[in-house]
């Protein structure tokens, strides 16, 4: 159980390509996701941003190994001074004008287990949040701003 990847799967009433520019432009990202100081969907773009509980914080260090144009991007999600290495992806599955987005978190399992703050419940709680409610939210209200 706890080397299966976390799956969090919405269907979002966007297009694909509005999906992907949210996923991949960075004033688009720090809206709903995180607040890059820079990101390029190109494979071996390296990136970083701090998050956590409202009390500390950690770094999350990221490099980009795949991308398919529209469809799917990958990145390995580390934090500076803890061991453990796991990969993010967000795939795209067009369905006329909505989107499935399909999130996939493996590898929690290289993370130290003495640190609460990379439990699996955590991480399935943040990403049900970012992919349930957070992005859901942003592309909306972009939709209904443009219509």
């Amino acid at each position: 159980m706890e080397n299966t990847p976390i799956i969090v799967e919405r269907t979002v009433n966007a297009p694909a390509e509005t999906v992907w520019q949210a996923l991949t432009d960075r004033d688009q990202m720090k809206e709903w996701y995180f607040d890059l100081a820079e990101f390029r969907p190109e494979v071996g773009f390296e990136f970083q941003f701090s998050g956590g509980p409202e009390d500390r914080s950690y770094l999350h260090l990221c490099q980009v190994t795949e991308v398919e144009q529209g469809r799917k991007i990958a990145y390995s999600w580390r934090y500076d001074g803890y061991p453990g290495n796991t990969l993010v992806t967000f795939a795209l599955f067009p369905d006329e004008d909505k989107t499935t987005v399909r999130l996939s978190h493996s590898g929690l399992e290289t993370f130290p287990t003495s640190n609460p703050d990379f439990a699996r419940t955590n991480f399935e709680a943040g990403w049900n949040e970012i992919i349930g409610t957070l992005l859901p939210a942003y592309l909306e209200k972009n939709i209904a701003a443009a219509s």
